[in-house]
C-alpha cells in the first residue's frame, strides 16, 4: 500500500517524505478544565499545562479554561464545553456566510466582517486537558470519586471523539500531590513540609507515576521540587489533538 502525502497533487507518488508534516499547533484549539479544590496544586498544575501548550506553538486565544467546583464535575462539564465549542463553531460560520453574502451584495458591512473573522477562529475543540486533584482521606470517598471520574472521562473522549487528557492526581497524600505539580514540599516553598511538621533534616517519600514506571522508587525529600505533570499534559494535548485532526482526514503522519 502506497501512502501518499496530503501535499502531493492527486496521483502523484511524493518523492520527499520530509515535506509531509502534521497539522501545526497554532491551528489548534485546546480547552482546559480544572477543579478548584487544592487550589495551589490545581494553580502551578494550570501553570504548567498552559506553559506546555503556549511552547508547543498553541496561540493564547485558542486556549479555552474553564473551572469547576471538584474533580467529580469534570466528565459531565467536558462533555458540555466540547458541545458548546460545537455550537459556537456553527454559529461561527452562520455569520461568516452573512457576512460573504452583504458584502457580494456590495454592501457596507466591515463591522460585521471584522466579527465573522474573529469568530471564525472559533472551532470545535481539538483536546481537553481535565485537571483535578484527589487526596486520599479516611473514608471510601475517594475510591468513588476516582473510579467515576476515570470512567466518566473515558465515555467523554469516546463519545465526542474529543481526546480528554486525564490530568487528575489520585495521591495518597498531599506531599505526593504537591511534589507531581512541580512544588517545592508541603505548602510549595522549600522547607515548609518539614518545618511544619516539626521535622529536621530529611524525611523521604515514595514517588510512582501511577503507571508502575516513570519516577518509580525514586525517593524526593521534604523541600525538593517535583517534575510538575501539567507540562506532560499540555504536550499530550497538542499531539491528541493534531492526531485526531489528521485522523480525521485518513492520513497517518507521526
Amino acid at each position: 500500500m502506497v501512502h501518499t502525502c496530503p501535499w502531493e497533487p492527486r496521483g502523484r507518488r511524493p518523492t520527499d517524505t520530509s515535506r509531509c508534516r502534521p497539522l501545526p499547533a497554532s491551528a489548534l484549539r485546546i480547552g482546559i478544565l480544572h477543579s478548584r479544590w487544592n487550589a495551589p496544586i490545581i494553580s502551578a498544575l494550570l501553570d504548567g499545562t498552559r506553559g506546555a501548550l503556549l511552547a508547543a506553538g498553541v496561540l493564547p486565544h485558542n486556549i479555552v479554561a474553564q473551572s469547576v467546583p471538584g474533580s467529580y464535575e469534570l466528565p459531565y462539564a467536558a462533555q458540555r464545553m466540547y458541545a458548546a465549542s460545537q455550537t459556537s463553531s456553527s454559529a461561527s460560520s452562520l455569520v461568516s456566510a452573512a457576512t460573504d453574502l452583504l458584502m457580494s451584495s456590495g454592501g457596507e458591512a466591515a463591522a460585521t466582517g471584522d466579527a465573522a473573522q474573529g469568530a471564525g477562529q472559533q472551532g470545535p475543540l481539538d483536546a481537553i486537558v481535565a485537571i483535578g486533584v484527589l487526596i486520599k482521606g479516611s473514608t471510601m470517598h475517594f475510591e468513588y470519586i476516582c473510579d467515576s471520574v476515570s470512567h466518566g472521562l473515558m465515555r467523554v473522549q469516546l463519545d465526542t471523539g474529543c481526546p480528554v487528557i486525564f490530568g487528575v492526581l489520585t495521591c495518597l497524600t498531599e506531599d505526593q500531590a504537591y511534589t507531581r505539580a512541580g512544588m517545592k514540599g508541603r505548602g510549595g516553598s522549600a522547607g515548609e513540609g518539614a518545618g511544619e511538621a516539626g521535622l529536621v533534616g530529611k524525611q523521604s517519600f515514595q514517588v510512582s507515576d501511577g503507571e508502575g514506571g516513570g519516577l518509580g522508587d525514586a525517593a524526593l525529600t521534604y523541600g525538593e521540587r517535583g517534575h510538575n505533570h501539567g507540562e506532560d499534559w499540555g504536550k499530550a494535548a497538542v499531539e491528541m489533538g493534531v492526531k485526531r485532526r489528521e485522523w480525521n482526514e485518513g492520513r497517518f503522519i507521526d
